[in-house]
């Protein structure tokens, strides 16, 4: 059985791993907790050689001088009073919860968007507010209770990786200041359940038939692509534009070049930015003025 979180924890111990779990860390050490253990995942071989990198949340806990392993099994024994994760990225185990109680800094508002991808799919369903939640871990997929939460609203150009760096923002105060003031009675979850499964790669390339806002939001996520002339262009950014007249088909034309334009499923979206393979990213009028595309080329007919 999950135990229940201390109203006023001091020594805990720490389970994140990527950039995004750097900053709560940080922000419960700055705030003077005891952070006994840092749990992370193991270091992944990164580079052509295939050098050992850790994650960045080890490196973070290793600046801090923080004990860090990459087994959970190691917080039971430091005597923690709390476990806080924080895109930790594995299941724990219920042998580890029914040792020690822990909260969870969730990027989205409960329930809606539950599992490993909630930035990203509120992007995609068009969402104009999310939020983060502090909740109480069980042992279902982020069905536990909720402690406190915070709304952040969803700007209509704002990409995954700009709204993550706010949720993080608001999500590490409102971590320190809810553990600070006590826990309490975690509130049950209200509403119907939606669930952010990963995003896949087949996910980021750009169907041209889709309507112009719904490939607009898969460039928000990044590393959106399609193809040109048999090779991956990347579309780095991007806005919608209004419809005017017939659609043309996904081409850069002659007179869409500067500022190219590609036609969609229902409108214009207007290339900002791009990277064609194998180059830097450019603007991306400059880079259709060199490739001088013609009335036959076609956005993403080629590869995939």
């Amino acid at each position: 059985m999950t135990l229940p979180a201390p109203v006023h924890p001091r020594r805990l111990v720490y389970l994140g791993t990527p950039e995004m779990a750097v900053a709560p860390l940080l922000a419960l050490h700055e705030a003077g907790f005891d952070i006994a253990h840092v749990v992370s995942r193991p270091d992944a071989k990164r580079g052509r050689g295939g050098a050992l990198v850790p994650s960045p949340v080890k490196r973070a806990a290793i600046e801090l001088g923080l004990p860090v392993s990459d087994r959970v099994d190691d917080v039971i024994e430091v005597g923690a009073d709390l476990g806080v994760v924080v895109a930790y990225g594995r299941i724990i185990r219920p042998n580890v919860l029914d040792a020690l109680a822990m909260v969870n800094l969730h990027f989205s508002l409960l329930p809606r968007w539950r599992g490993a991808a909630p930035v990203e799919r509120a992007i995609l369903a068009g969402d104009d507010r999310t939020g983060v939640c502090v909740m109480a871990v069980e042992e279902g997929l982020d069905t536990g209770g909720i402690y406190a939460l915070a709304e952040v609203a969803i700007g209509p150009d704002e990409t995954a990786d700009e709204l993550r760096e706010d949720l993080v923002a608001v999500g590490s105060a409102l971590l320190v200041d809810t553990l600070r003031a006590g826990l309490g009675e975690p509130a049950p979850q209200v509403g119907e359940p939606t669930y952010a499964e990963k995003i896949s790669a087949s996910e980021h390339q750009l169907d041209w038939a889709a309507p112009a806002l719904d490939l607009h939001r898969v460039v928000r996520l990044g590393d959106a692509w399609t193809t040109f002339r048999e090779r991956r262009l990347k579309v780095r950014s991007a806005r919608v534009s209004p419809p005017s007249g017939e659609q043309p088909a996904p081409v850069l034309a002659p007179g869409q070049i500067d500022p190219p334009y590609v036609g969609t499923g229902d409108g214009l979206l207007e290339l900002l930015e791009v990277q064609p393979e194998g180059k830097a990213r450019q603007p991306a009028d400059a880079w259709a003025r060199g490739a001088r595309p013609t009335s036959i080329d076609r956005l993403g007919s080629a590869r995939s």
